[in-house]
Order: C-alpha cells, then structure tokens, then sequence
C-alpha cells in the first residue's frame, strides 16, 4: 500500500491528485486544483502554494512519494524555460521534507530531482504524457483529447504506447497536437478574426475585452463556478456582464447589440473554437491512419470535455466517444494529468499499473 501526491504545476491553475492505493487499485482518492496566475505573484510564493495544497489532500496520513509534471515554466514569469523548471523543482524540493519525488518527462520516464535538473527542457511540458499514459493503460488505440482552461492536447495512443510525434510545445503545435485553445482563458481575437452581423462583416478588436469563458457562460456551456479565473475586465462572472464584454470584442456595448444578436457572436465564436478542435484531430489521424486496424475512438477529457472535444470530435466524423469523467468520473477527469503523474509514481512503487476508480 502506497501514498503518492501528483502536482501538475500550470501557469494559471496547479492541480493536484491524491491516491491511497491497495495492489492495482486505488482505495482512495481525493483532487484539488488551485488558481494561481504565476506571472501575477511572487515567485517565492509558489512553494506556499504548494505546501497548501499538499496539505489539504495529504491530510495525516504519510506519502510515501510526490510525482510532478509542469507547464508553467512557459509562463513569462520566466525569461527562459530552463528558468523556469528549475524554479519549479526548488519550489518542489522545499515541501518535500525527505519524501522521495518523482519528475515526469517528454519519453514517459520518472525522474529523480537531480535527474531532472540535469536536463530541465526533457521534463518542461509533459503534463500531456501523464493523460496519455493513464488512458493507455485503459484503452490500448484511441486519441485523446484533453480541454483544460487554456490549451488543447491531442494525444494519440496506439496499441498501449503514446504515439506522439511532437515531444515540446513548439514541435506540438506543428504536428497538430497542440491547439491554443481553451475553455476560459482563450482571447476571443485569437478564435475569430471577423464576426457577421447585421447583414454585413465586422472585424474584430485585438484587445483582450473577451475570453472563450465569456462565451461558455453565455451559451450556458460552464457554469458560474466553473469560471476559475480573472475576466478581462475585473467585473463579475455573470451572463449580463459576459455579454458586454463580448460586445466589445466588435466594439459595440449591451445598448448597441440585442441579447439575441450578442448569443449569435457568441455561437460563432464557439463553433470556430470547435473548429480549431477539430482541424488539430484531423491532422493527428491524417498522420497515423495506417497505424490503426480501425478507426479508433475519441477519449476525452478535462473541463472542455463534453462541449469542445466530444464536439469536435463529432464534427471530424468519429463515431465511438468516451468520456474519461465516465470511466474514472468528473473530479479526475477535470484534473487528468495530476491523477495520471500520481498513478505513475504509485505504480512504480506497487511493481504492477495502478487503476483509478471512480470515487
């Protein structure tokens, strides 16, 4: 029996899973995410972030183990990405207190503390792997994708391995499986460059008066307290106000537009972002066609999960979904690469793949 605490450290949200494992299954299991917008705090403060969260799951009970993953060595809170993830690993090392710690990188390894410092860019980025790792072992041909608040990881699995071609964030947007996209935080300038209105075309403002959460919330894709992170404008989490600063995005306000016509920008705006999905898919599965016997099926997770990625899954043919919320249920699906990095480090630990049970 082993207790390990996965940490996915992003530059916006760091998520966290706990799991209390008895053989090949997980006893108990507990996840917690927290908003922390790194370039907006002091970097010392991450370790107290950290140990806050460690504590909140751990609770009494020992760890035998942390295993991390990361994205926000990105962030530019960091002139570098070695910067970065090495900032990450001493904030790591700081609440460790002797537990032994665990590092994933890009080739699906663990990795001591040394190790990973001693070769900073293997370990930046790889929270795609622990998702991808943990539905292998589940579903041996399929492609996942996993929606979180920012960005889109589209992860091929074929017969139980990752097949990704791209090992970096740069490489991964090349090959499609990496699409800036996301459930809240996207820049509604980044999804379209013109709205149709009234007849007519508008081009819209390159300000950041809008974000994808903004139009989720109108379309009643999320819910108020799904909407974890600041608005473009500091104002309140409410429809009204999502509403007007969707306007803006075309440099209109709530007196000018209808409510009708603003939910019409706001479905354009969506069904582009469901494009952007799909177009990442299409290229994945135009790669590796030959590599499966059968169309495989779609896994699908993280908070955008039902209404961008089944979505799009839909819109580029697939005909089999799964989602990962129904196999393994909502919290780790909302949270997949922390459970994923946790079970990694418990299987090594146990000597046989650890499962995680819906809780």
């Amino acid at each position: 029996m082993v207790n390990i605490l996965g940490f996915d450290v992003g530059g916006v949200n760091t998520k966290a899973a706990y799991v209390e494992t008895d053989g090949d299954l997980v006893v108990k299991g507990k996840t917690a995410s927290q908003y922390f917008p790194i370039w907006k705090r002091s970097l010392d403060q991450l370790p107290v972030m950290l140990d806050g969260l460690l504590k909140q799951l751990r609770g009494p009970s020992r760890l035998d183990g942390v295993s991390l993953t990361m994205t926000a060595e990105l962030s530019d809170a960091y002139r570098t990405k070695r910067e970065g993830v090495n900032h990450i690993l001493g904030s790591i090392e700081q609440i460790l207190n002797g537990i032994p710690c665990f590092v994933l990188d890009v080739n699906a390894k663990l990795r001591s503390l040394e190790a990973a410092r001693s070769d900073p860019l293997a370990v930046a980025a790889a929270n795609w792997v622990a998702t991808g790792w943990m539905v292998s072992q589940r579903i041996r041909d399929c492609i996942v994708v996993d929606i979180g608040s920012t960005s889109t990881s589209i992860i091929p699995i074929v017969d139980g391995e990752i097949a990704a071609k791209g090992r970096n964030d740069l490489e991964k947007l090349m090959t499609g499986e990496l699409v800036y996209t996301g459930s809240l935080r996207t820049n509604v300038a980044s999804i379209v460059d013109s709205i149709k209105i009234r007849g007519g075309k508008a081009r819209v403002s390159s300000e950041l008066f809008a974000q994808s959460g903004d139009v989720h919330l109108i379309l009643r894709n999320i819910r108020k307290g799904d909407y974890t992170v600041e608005t473009a404008d500091g104002r309140d989490v409410t429809r009204c106000e999502a509403m007007a600063r969707l306007a803006r995005v075309i440099c209109a306000d709530i007196e000018m537009l209808s409510e009708r016509e603003i939910v019409d920008v706001a479905n354009q705006v969506y069904n582009r972002q469901i494009e952007q999905v799909g177009e990442g898919l299409e290229q994945v599965r135009a790669r590796l066609k030959t590599n499966y016997e059968h169309e495989p099926p779609v896994v699908v997770t993280g908070m955008g999960r039902e209404f961008l990625a089944k979505a799009a899954a839909q819109k580029v043919g697939f005909q089999e979904i799964v989602d990962l919320g129904d196999v393994m249920g909502a919290d780790a699906a909302l949270v997949s690469p922390s459970v994923g990095v946790a079970l990694m480090a418990a299987s090594r630990l146990e000597g046989m793949t650890v499962q995680w049970m819906p809780q």
